[in-house]
C-alpha cells in the first residue's frame, strides 16, 4: 500500500525519499520536532507557489506568503492526529484545503479600505489572483463547488495536475498508481467528471 504524504516540489523531484511522509507523520504524532521540520521543508515549495497564485496582487504586497504558508502548515501539523493517511497526495490535498481557507481569510482582511469599507473578495482593482485572471471569478467558484463533488482520489488527481502542475509520473508516485499511464487515465476521468459537475451548475 502506498504511503500517504506530501510529494516533493514538481520542479525538484528527487528519487523517492527513504524517509516517507507517512513515517514523518507518525513521528510528529509522537512529538518529534525534527520530523515536523523535515516535513515542513518538504511541503513548503509547492504550497508557496500555490498560495502565490491564489493571493490577489494587492494582498501579496501586504501579506508575507511564506509566513502565511508556514504558519498554516504548522497549524495543520499541530492537529495531525485528526488526519488519517491513505496515500501520497492525500496530505497535500489536506493542506491545500486548510491553506485555501487561510488565503480567503487574508483576502477578506486586506480587502478593507482604511475607513473600514469592505471590498469584494476578488478585489475590483484589476488585480485578482492569478488563477482567477486565467479562468474568471465565476468559473473559479464553479470549479471549487464541482471539485467538492468528486471522490477523494479524483480530487487529489485534479489538484496535483491542475493546481500544482505535477507530471503524470509524479502523480503516479503521489497517488499510488501503478504507472504514469494509469495516472494519466485517472486524471482524464477526474477532469471529465469535474467538467460534467461544472456544466450541471450552469
Amino acid at each position: 500500500m502506498a504511503d500517504a504524504g506530501c510529494p516533493p516540489s514538481p520542479q525538484t523531484v528527487p528519487p523517492r525519499e527513504t524517509e516517507t511522509t507517512a513515517a514523518l507523520l507518525e513521528l510528529i504524532r509522537t512529538g518529534d520536532p525534527a520530523a515536523t521540520d523535515r516535513l515542513v521543508r518538504r511541503c513548503l515549495p509547492a504550497l508557496r507557489r500555490w498560495a502565490h497564485g491564489r493571493l490577489p496582487v494587492r494582498a501579496r504586497g501586504m501579506v508575507d506568503t511564506d509566513d502565511l504558508v508556514q504558519v498554516t502548515v504548522l497549524r495543520a501539523l499541530s492537529q495531525v492526529g485528526r488526519f488519517e493517511p491513505r496515500r501520497e497526495g492525500a496530505f497535500l490535498a489536506y493542506l491545500r484545503t486548510i491553506l485555501l481557507n487561510a488565503v480567503r481569510d487574508e483576502i477578506r482582511r486586506v480587502a478593507r479600505r482604511p475607513g473600514g469599507e469592505a471590498m469584494s473578495d476578488d478585489l475590483p482593482d484589476g488585480a485578482p489572483p492569478a488563477v482567477e485572471q486565467a479562468i474568471g471569478h465565476e468559473a473559479m467558484q464553479a470549479y471549487e463547488a464541482a471539485l467538492a463533488e468528486l471522490s477523494d482520489a479524483q480530487q487529489e488527481a485534479v489538484i496535483l495536475r491542475v493546481e500544482f502542475g505535477y507530471t503524470f509520473p509524479e502523480i503516479a508516485q503521489a497517488t499510488g498508481s501503478p504507472s504514469a499511464n494509469a495516472a494519466r487515465m485517472t486524471v482524464a476521468r477526474a477532469l471529465l467528471r469535474l467538467g460534467e459537475a461544472m456544466n450541471a451548475r450552469r
